[in-house]
């Protein structure tokens, strides 16, 4: 079952209204930081008054808060959300040489998590529709050197977990979520987090529950996989002195703890702030998606999407961005390459063309401003000059066509 969390007083403040030509940032973490202020900075207080710099209380308070909020039995801290990927397929057996299956449409690190560990990444494709792993294509990939699934919950909402579980729990294959952008989403009334053998997530400052800095953990039912990740991010070590393994040192720091607990209890109210401003954008973009000029992005059935990011499609996606961002709209691109296309994974040898969907996706995806605290105004003017944008291309396109002929 999954628990409430205290909301406390976790409605988003409503900004001043912004002038038609004021800046939209991507993402306003002073907002966020100003609802919380009063409570970081007499946990801080209290953390120095005590001296309790590493661990204490509370690190292992917003460990079991955590826990309770996603319904799953164990969370431990570690120092960012590719080490807890990285510890959390360690603490399930991934070792040197096994495969690993992930989406090529995913952020590095979770290509790097098993890399670090000399597992190998067996990319393949995502759907079409959410831009998720490809069940079908995860499915076939599983051979005898397989030895975890990483299901990536992409843009805010989970991926088809149960999907992958059938034939991952008959060969004995570990499913891993990396749960990074999906804080408080939830498939079929489970939350995102809870679906697989266990899960890797970050505190990144930007994602839904941020830190103030660097931050992850990984959560799991499995109390023996919890016991591994936290002996494993304690340099192998149980006790002080006493080494039972190989190692890191990976621990969430103290100070982040605080930032967490803090935001944690306004998480449920941030989020449904999220859902309200997609339905916004949803409203607004209408005109540009009956035009063909735009394709929104869609919560598949089963799903609640908490929204961590708006990804569009458009045309000329580049010149699209450098016209949002001359005008003063924070936007961004997730992501520009595909994994087998960047330098760093060269050598898997995925030529252009080995994961069609995600490439195609890649040149055409476009993030719009989100957060808690977006004001209806700012998404208007937001929505404004991607019409501007995506119909002045047009036009030009239009006249270049016409001067051909």
């Amino acid at each position: 079952m999954t628990a409430v969390v205290n909301q406390g007083s976790a409605s988003p403040a409503t900004p001043e209204v912004t002038q038609s030509n004021d800046p939209v940032p991507f993402v306003d973490l002073a907002a966020q930081q100003s609802e919380v202020d009063v409570e970081v900075q007499e946990g801080l207080q209290r953390v120095f008054a005590t001296t309790a710099f590493i661990g204490g209380p509370d690190v292992a308070s917003f460990e079991r808060e955590f826990a309770d909020y996603i319904g799953a039995s164990h969370c431990v801290g570690v120092g960012n959300g590719t080490d807890a990927l990285e510890l959390a397929l360690r603490a399930t057996g991934v070792t040197q040489g096994d495969e690993v299956i992930l989406p090529a449409n995913t952020f590095i690190a979770t290509a790097e998590a098993v890399c670090r560990i000399g597992a190998v990444p067996v990319l393949v494709d995502v759907d079409p529709e959410f831009l998720l792993i490809d069940v079908d294509a995860a499915n076939a990939a599983i051979n005898r050197r397989t030895r975890a699934i990483i299901p990536v919950h992409l843009y805010g909402q989970p991926a088809f977990v149960e999907k992958l579980l059938p034939r991952a729990n008959a060969v004995g294959v570990s499913v891993i979520e990396d749960a990074a952008q999906a804080q408080g989403a939830m498939r079929l009334r489970q939350r995102a987090g809870t679906l697989g053998t266990a899960t890797g997530t970050s505190f990144y400052p930007g994602k839904n529950l941020g830190a103030a800095g660097d931050a992850g953990a990984v959560v799991t039912d499995d109390a023996d996989v919890a016991e591994r990740v936290r002996i494993l991010s304690e340099h192998g070590s149980p006790e002080k002195y006493r080494h039972t393994m190989m190692g890191v040192n990976s621990r969430l720091d103290t100070i982040q703890a605080v930032v967490l607990r803090a935001k944690l209890r306004r998480l449920d109210a941030w989020n449904e702030a999220r859902r309200s401003a997609a339905e916004r954008y949803t409203e607004l973009l209408a005109d540009l998606v009956a035009e063909g000029q735009v394709v929104l992005p869609r919560e598949a059935e089963g799903n609640r999407h908490i929204w961590h990011l708006y990804t569009v499609q458009v045309d000329h996606r580049d010149n699209v961005l450098d016209s949002l961002r001359s005008a003063g709209i924070g936007v961004g691109v997730h992501y520009p390459t595909p994994i087998h296309r960047t330098d760093a994974f060269r050598e898997i040898g995925k030529n252009a063309g080995s994961f069609p969907v995600a490439e195609a996706a890649a040149d055409r995806l476009l993030s719009l401003p989100m957060f808690p605290h977006l004001t209806l105004s700012q998404q208007e003017r937001v929505v404004e000059e991607l019409r501007r944008a995506v119909k002045g291309r047009a036009v030009k396109q239009a006249s270049e066509r016409s001067d051909r002929t």
